[in-house]
């Protein structure tokens, strides 16, 4: 009977292997390399994970906080590189989605035969 941690650990190792998850680090690594990129992109994930906090929270987020967001993505839709990297991001995240669909089926059978 194969080992579980065995299986996820291969499959540790065919994402890092996958076209995806290539093409997602050469296109960080090109955002981390160029300036004026990686401080676009770090302005972006900070207001990202402000917002997600505040909403955790509970709290309210400002008008003020919505239009700096609303510049932040602004900036990162028109920076190329950024834009490159979210679509690498975005088609690792599809891949990494089916495969856990692929996984919870056991869970997805057993409790979707209650109903």
């Amino acid at each position: 009977m194969p080992n579980m941690y065995d299986s996820a650990y291969e499959l540790e190792k065919a994402i890092r292997e996958s076209e995806e998850f290539k093409g997602l680090k050469v296109a960080f690594e090109t955002v981390m390399n160029d300036a004026d990129a990686r401080k676009t992109f770090e302005d972006f994930r900070d207001t990202q994970m402000e917002l997600q906090q505040k909403q955790m929270q509970g709290e309210d987020i400002t008008e003020e906080e919505v239009e700096k967001a609303r510049k932040v993505v602004e900036l990162v839709q028109q920076h190329e590189a950024i834009s490159h990297l979210m679509e690498q991001e975005q088609r690792l995240n599809l891949v990494i989605n089916e495969l856990s669909q692929i996984i919870t089926k056991p869970l997805e059978e057993l409790y979707g035969s209650q109903s």
